[in-house]
């Protein structure tokens, strides 16, 4: 198996590969934009991955060669922050590195060929299946006993420090863990994770991830004015994070929240409130097998995600506004079957849908008329997480 992959590898280092990795793409579920306050999330890994061909170098420095992007060489004796790689797949590499040696572990010298179908942009996190993908290299060649949570924080740790974006850390359990999930992260360093079993086919639906074809790229500022935003609202309360805020003194001083934080910040905080219980929500009807309040809370969450959270349109845009067309074309499509909403961080990527099958070539066909073939992506769910698939 692998057998195109290995033969990229031994092309390009000559010699050939001794291991096969694989780490998954995400999607959320519900959840959007809570991790990060401390808050509840359900997503699940896909049928999308990032893989690696390596092999143990015997030498001080990772080699990786990311197809499509050139190779990248980290020595390990200069793991410190490089300001000049940020916003770089470099900065991951020597992040995620970073992090497991900070852990006490004696990183090995690899090589790495690595290619994947989470393409960039697609809202499916292919950022973080290649951090987990990285840390499972590295978890594996060095001995490094790290757990499925462990490898998810060298992700983030990786994004947030290195590479200079203030993501959370669903993105990166989901990858890791692998299947659904449902994750509480009240404790920021020990989040609370539980898997879900449960089979959307067998409900009647197809998954789909529609690509609005709105690119991601000078957005960073837009994300981070989520956090940024919340971080005074929770200023007003002496708290860090909205989990620590009492939603009840929230109200009664809403006056002065708005006062100090503006009210995009406080309505961003409704959002947050409301989106974890509709976690709970969530969790409960697919524990129940009741799939038709999963899909209510499902476009709830998408509303509140547009009305509240604000982030299907980037500040100021007015003739670009690719997410809120494909949105109503979603809406109009589905005639009021299924659900849909915004996926993952907004502004920009993706949205997702619950289509029924007896509506899904008549669905996918209607978003390939306006966007051109191929940007409605019918997934299913990975219950394996970031793993070494093949030892050669």
């Amino acid at each position: 198996m692998y057998s195109d992959l290995k033969k990229k590898f031994k092309d390009f280092y000559g010699r050939p590969a001794k291991y096969i990795f694989s780490a998954p793409g995400r999607t959320e579920l519900g959840g959007n934009h809570t991790d990060h306050q401390l808050g509840r999330v359900l997503a699940a890994a896909v049928n999308l991955d990032t893989r690696a061909a390596a092999a143990l170098s015997g030498e001080p420095r990772i080699r990786v060669m990311s197809e499509g992007y050139g190779q990248i060489i980290v020595e390990l004796d200069d793991l410190g922050i490089h300001p000049e790689e940020k916003n770089s797949t470099a900065a991951l590499v020597r992040g995620v590195a970073a992090g497991a040696a900070a852990l006490g572990n004696d990183i090995a010298g690899f090589d790495a060929y690595v290619v994947s179908d989470v393409l960039p942009g697609s809202g499916l996190s292919s950022s973080a299946a290649f951090e987990v993908l990285i840390a499972a290299v590295i978890n594996h060649l060095s001995a490094c006993a790290l757990s499925p949570i462990q490898i998810a924080q060298l992700g983030r740790y990786a994004e947030n420090v290195y590479f200079g974006k203030p993501s959370g850390l669903m993105d990166q359990i989901s990858s890791s863990v692998g299947n659904i999930v449902a994750v509480d992260f009240e404790n920021r360093e020990i989040p609370k994770v539980e898997q879900l079993d449960f089979d959307f086919a067998a409900s009647g639906h197809a998954l789909c991830i529609i690509d609005s074809g709105a690119d991601h790229a000078g957005l960073t500022e837009e994300y981070a004015a989520i956090p940024n935003e919340l971080r005074r609202v929770c200023g007003v309360f002496g708290k860090e994070y909205l989990r620590e805020v009492d939603e009840d003194e929230f109200f009664s001083r809403v006056a002065e929240v708005r006062a100090a934080a503006g009210d995009r910040a406080v309505l961003r905080a409704v959002h947050v409130f409301n989106e974890n219980r509709r976690v709970d929500a969530e969790v409960s009807a697919l524990r129940a097998g009741d799939f038709d309040t999963f899909l209510k809370l499902v476009s709830e969450s998408g509303r509140s995600s547009w009305m509240y959270l604000q982030n299907v349109i980037p500040d100021g845009n007015t003739a670009h506004q690719e997410l809120a067309c494909m949105l109503a074309l979603t809406e109009r499509l589905l005639r009021g079957r299924g659900a849909f909403r915004v996926h993952g961080g907004g502004f920009a990527g993706t949205i997702q849908a619950f289509v029924p099958l007896d509506m899904l070539d008549g669905f996918c066909a209607g978003i390939d008329a306006v966007t051109g073939e191929g940007r409605c992506h019918v997934l299913s769910v990975r219950r394996e997480g970031g793993c070494l698939l093949e030892e050669v």
